[in-house]
């Protein structure tokens, strides 16, 4: 049967679920990413929503829009860190992850904050299978990670609806994230476990777009991001290490 999760990738994320809310372990460069990452995300939303996205002010909020009424499906939710700023602005979220012990911690963690998430332990194909429609599909930092990216891409087309916006964040194949991505934080600084990454997984960003194409869906925005002098990242010209894309049906 063909599926979209990796048993490696599954143990080693497995191995790190209590520490997915220490900012200071090894899940410490996504808490630092998530910023650039919610940025993104929401002005993504706002190309094809009308919330005021991208920190511009609103009715709701001076600094953030309010996105009720909106069904947000979280691929690859992990510990939730992108999960619950979406919670907050009043979305509908619903997580899922392979990795039964990081939905334990998701989970946890959304009690202890008050958040009502969805989070389930399910793959995209099979919740697809389930008939789920959802307005906002985002897989952060995951597709480089799946077994199978095209019956994930399928998946993820199965289950947007025909006005909705699919976010996907990133790694590209290319000699700078090798030597960024991979040999530099997982060799030199050890920011993050040894083996993290399958540099063959990484993906360029013309083959994103194509196989995104053949399912239907035009991503019509790509933006790199680099890091921040300082700490975090911003968005920059070049999409040759971490890159976002976004897009909708044609």
């Amino acid at each position: 049967m063909m599926t979209t999760a990796d048993q490696t990738e599954i143990d080693n994320f497995a191995a790190l679920s209590d520490q997915w809310w220490d900012q200071r372990g090894p899940m410490a460069p996504l808490h630092a990413f998530t910023p650039i990452r919610v940025d993104y995300i929401l002005q993504a939303i706002g190309r094809f929503f009308p919330i005021n996205a991208g920190g511009q002010p609103s009715k709701q909020s001076a600094t953030r829009p309010s996105l009720a009424g909106l069904r947000i499906l979280d691929i690859g939710c992990g510990g939730g860190l992108l999960a619950e700023p979406m919670a907050r602005l009043g979305a509908n979220v619903t997580g899922i992850d392979v990795t039964a012990p990081a939905i334990h911690a998701a989970k946890a963690h959304a009690q202890t904050m008050q958040l009502d998430i969805d989070y389930r332990v399910i793959t995209a194909e099979d919740l697809a299978a389930t008939g789920a429609k959802f307005d906002v599909i985002y897989a952060s930092e995951v597709i480089e990670h799946v077994a199978d990216r095209p019956l994930f891409i399928t998946a993820i087309a199965e289950m947007l609806n025909p006005d909705g916006v699919v976010i996907v964040t990133t790694i590209n194949r290319s000699l700078p994230a090798l030597l960024f991505a991979k040999i530099a934080l997982e060799y030199i600084v050890r920011l993050v476990p040894a083996g993290t990454h399958d540099p063959r997984k990484f993906v360029k960003p013309a083959e994103l777009r194509a196989e995104f194409a053949a399912a239907g869906i035009l991503l019509d925005d790509m933006t790199g991001f680099a890091p921040r002098p300082g700490g975090g990242f911003m968005p920059v010209g070049s999409l040759a290490v971490n890159y976002a894309a976004s897009g909708g049906f044609r």
